[in-house]
């Protein structure tokens, strides 16, 4: 049997990374994009072992081997021989669940069982062969998982997957072989049982235990939240921008140039860390499945723990920083800025003598009590302007990238489903501050670090304050910050007009 069977008929890995699903699956096309960022060299070298710690379709390693079967072609002349020293020695796996240890099998030996009789490779003693798969149990303590993060009140009960995965939950598989690439698609949540069905992700936990492990190459497709961190991402975030060994960063805004149907907030990525390469990272965008610039630069920020994914948007910034005005950041309050979650519950819907403090909720609005607000108390009796915390729609491109702002009037307040920005002097400058919020420019400059659906004050650190007893326009904004016409059509390809 040859290596590769060369047939006419529609690539099962296509049909099923088109699938929508809790898992995201890679398509064959993606998976080669990703494994055309490691050296060539890599595929005439019969002694290199390559480890897919989270295989779901077997989709890389299948790749892998199409192109170590021809890159050793001179080194192993007998096409068996070679097939056999390739599946032997060279490719190991590490399945994220029962079933994903057969597709994997299934994909790479055609066989969901290496010893069994369609099986590529006949040489394997046991019915894995080097496609590992054993379900584990999570370590608990204090309700988490010591391994993975994972919640005890969600994931320790009978009859559900418990989702612990084996590279986190076990050091030692393949006996503590060196690897010298790791590339793989891992798992990108967990969910956490917060309001709405909230969830923690996992993918950094894969990213960190696989450099652990200290290959030559590593490479992994991940979300692009961890760009501005948040929810468990912040250290892992640091720890990305200050580590001069990522090479490449290609970025993704869209979700679905990478994976057709599917919305991740904020878009995807994949990455290249080399061991023993130091110095900056070639940062590539694309959009509609095309590359639309590309530069090396490093990956923070004027020095700061901060990314801009788009590298058009530096010289933008720069621009804009020379005035060295406040941030708008210092307007914007934390989030629950009266200590009020969203799904509070405790109000009326009508107004009274006792209950007189309109509430802005999501969903209608209603009446509270000052002694039910937790802090901020004084606010409650000041102009002020209100945004919702999570921005509207999907990823498609341009965008609102944030929801219409609101004028909260005295004698108001609201739950965790806004921001507060003020407070200001009167109704006037509130509508001013709002007429700023709107611009394109404005929105532009949140876009630069908001990589999910929520804008937190952080997103608003590069936006300028203006003098807000005036109103304000991007025509006005792009005469004073000296924005050119190419990077205005930049901007406005980003970010929609707001009404």
């Amino acid at each position: 049997m040859s290596l590769i069977k060369l047939t006419s008929t529609p690539d099962i890995l296509n049909c099923i990374a088109d699938l929508s699903n809790d898992e995201i699956f890679t398509s064959p096309k993606l998976a080669n994009s990703i494994l055309d960022t490691l050296p060539p060299k890599l595929w005439r070298d019969p002694n290199i072992k390559f480890l897919d710690p989270c295989s779901k379709t077997g989709v890389f390693l299948r790749e892998i081997a199409k192109r170590l079967n021809n890159g050793l072609k001179n080194y192993i002349k007998n096409s068996k021989k070679r097939a056999e020293h390739i599946f032997l020695n060279q490719l190991y796996g590490i399945s994220i669940t029962q079933l994903t240890s057969l597709m994997s099998r299934r994909t790479l030996y055609y066989s969901k069982f290496s010893m069994g009789k369609n099986s590529i490779c006949q040489k394997f003693n046991n019915n894995d062969g080097n496609v590992y798969y054993k379900s584990y149990s999570h370590i608990w303590k204090n309700n988490l998982c010591l391994s993975c993060g994972a919640k005890q009140n969600i994931y320790d009960r009978e009859n559900r997957e418990a989702y612990a995965y084996p590279f986190l939950h076990d050091k030692n598989i393949f006996n503590k072989m060196k690897f010298d690439v790791i590339i793989g698609n891992p798992p990108y949540q967990l969910e956490d049982g917060g309001f709405g069905k909230s969830a923690s992700p996992v993918y950094h936990e894969f990213v960190e235990q696989a450099m652990r492990l200290n290959p030559s190459y590593l490479t992994m497709i991940i979300p692009a939240r961890w760009y501005s961190g948040g929810k468990g991402l912040d250290k892992f975030r640091s720890k990305l921008l200050n580590d001069d060994r990522i090479s490449q960063l290609h970025d993704f805004p869209e979700t679905s140039d990478c994976f057709p149907g599917q919305n991740i907030r904020g878009g995807v990525c994949y990455f290249l860390w080399e061991k023993n390469y130091k110095g900056k990272t070639n940062v590539k965008n694309y959009k509609g499945g095309n590359l639309i610039s590309e530069t090396h630069r490093d990956l923070k920020t004027n020095g700061e723990d901060l990314f801009v994914r788009y590298n058009e948007g530096i010289n933008i910034l720069n621009k804009i920083k020379r005035f060295g005005e406040d941030n708008f950041d210092k307007l914007v309050s934390s989030r629950k800025p009266f200590g009020l979650p969203t799904n509070f519950e405790s109000f009326k819907k009508e107004s009274s003598s006792r209950f007189n403090i309109k509430l802005f909720r999501f969903g209608k609005n209603g009446y509270i009590n000052e002694n039910q607000t937790e802090i901020n108390r004084d606010l409650i009796y000041k102009y002020k302007v209100i945004v919702p915390y999570s921005s509207p729609g999907g990823d498609e491109y341009p965008h609102s990238v944030l929801s219409t702002p609101l004028i909260s009037k005295p004698n108001t307040c609201c739950t965790e489903t806004y921001l507060v920005i003020g407070p200001f002097k009167n109704q006037k400058i509130c509508e001013n501050v709002i007429s700023y919020m709107k611009t394109r420019i404005f929105r532009f400059l949140v876009l630069l670090l908001k990589n999910t659906q929520h804008v937190t004050r952080k997103n608003y650190i590069f936006v300028p304050t203006q003098n807000f007893n005036e109103n304000w326009t991007d025509k006005k904004l792009y005469k004073k910050y000296n924005i050119n016409n190419k990077e205005i059509n930049f901007i406005e390809s980003l970010v929609r007009e707001m009404n």
